[in-house]
């Protein structure tokens, strides 16, 4: 995808900067002048950072059920398991009583995470003698199978907030995790085109609200533009756009985001746009713009890839609606990166 992973990896601290605002505190912004081997280096050192600040503030407790055999009463009796005891004659009242734990959810997440990244070779000596002091802190925290957790299921109150960024690292993390067959050791995937799509997607969304909350940017639904009390609109898709952008003026633009190591598609050796990709966010502008005022556009917006030709054009329909085509080099440096999406708000300005 890029031929300088050293600008993409400090560009993508950037990124999860504005995807979780979390990373604009003290505590991580000497991160950004760092040199890092690779992305999981960078993972490894916010986690670093993340867990120590969550230190000083005390691990996150939650109140835990607990089942156990004791010589008093606890709690609460449990009937057929004490009965169980009767028969096999034990004494011990089995009860049923709830603690006040870090040993929770979000504690074993950054726990498990923290092991595999201590099994992995491509993170830095320096970092894991870091984790390991870090770890002492949770002798009393279970490991978890990471791939047994239901990740969009997880939900963040007042007291547990500041675990969010963490993990949704650790969730980047998990899915990149590869158990090798030697020693036990740990290696890594490639930062996949999928990993990048998502974040590429809500750091878009979080700069245009930072720097242009004017627009109202919001990831949106759009309802069909149908005659409801006659058709099947259940059997209809979600319309659910990446970036939706209203201008004072009346003009309104649905971004839709895509990271692909190939943006091109090719037939009989000519190049063109991907056809899904077209007619989605043609159905999306179609659709929003319920009165064909010609006041509803719509923009591709790729990650610039190796490829010799990126799409750069606009595609103007009869009533007025402009389809974009633009690409967002995330391999220069990040002002430019600034530069160019504030350009982009110059078409509906």
């Amino acid at each position: 995808m890029t031929e300088d992973k050293g600008i993409l990896i400090h560009n993508i601290y950037y990124m999860l900067s504005y995807a979780f605002q979390g990373l604009k505190q003290n505590n991580y912004k000497s991160i950004s002048g760092e040199d890092f081997d690779n992305i999981y280096d960078l993972f490894a050192e916010i986690i670093i950072r993340g867990i120590s600040c969550q230190l000083k503030q005390g691990l996150h407790k939650e109140y835990i059920s607990i089942n156990d055999s004791l010589n008093t009463l606890r709690g609460k009796v449990d009937v057929n398991g004490t009965i169980r005891n009767k028969i096999s004659r034990q004494r011990n009242i089995v009860c049923e009583y709830d603690i006040f734990s870090e040993n929770n959810l979000f504690n074993k997440i950054l726990k498990t995470t923290s092991v595999a990244l201590l099994k992995c070779p491509d993170i830095s000596d320096g970092r894991k003698v870091q984790l390991r002091r870090l770890m002492l802190y949770f002798a009393e925290v279970d490991t978890v199978d990471l791939k047994s957790i239901k990740w969009m299921s997880l939900r963040f109150d007042r007291n547990s907030r500041n675990y969010q960024m963490l993990i949704y690292l650790c969730y980047f993390i998990a899915e990149g995790l590869l158990m090798t067959t030697e020693g036990g050791k740990y290696k890594m995937r490639e930062f996949s085109d999928e990993h990048m799509h998502r974040l590429f997607e809500k750091f878009v969304l979080e700069y245009y609200r930072k720097h242009h909350s004017y627009l109202n940017p919001k990831s949106a639904l759009i309802d069909w533009n149908i005659e409801k009390n006659v058709s099947s609109e259940n059997m209809l898709p979600i319309l659910k756009t990446d970036i939706l952008l209203e201008s004072p003026n009346g003009r309104t633009m649905v971004i839709d985001t895509k990271y692909y190591g190939k943006i091109w598609q090719e037939h009989y050796d000519k190049k063109t746009i991907n056809s899904h990709n077209c007619n989605q966010i043609f159905t999306y502008i179609m659709n929003k713009d319920t009165n064909h005022t010609g006041k509803v556009d719509g923009m591709l917006l790729y990650a610039k890839t190796q490829e010799d030709v990126v799409p750069d054009g606009q595609v103007v329909y009869n009533d007025g609606n402009v389809i974009y085509f633009r690409t967002l080099d995330l391999n220069k440096k990040f002002d430019e990166i600034k530069s160019q999406l504030d350009g982009i708000v110059k078409l509906i300005s």
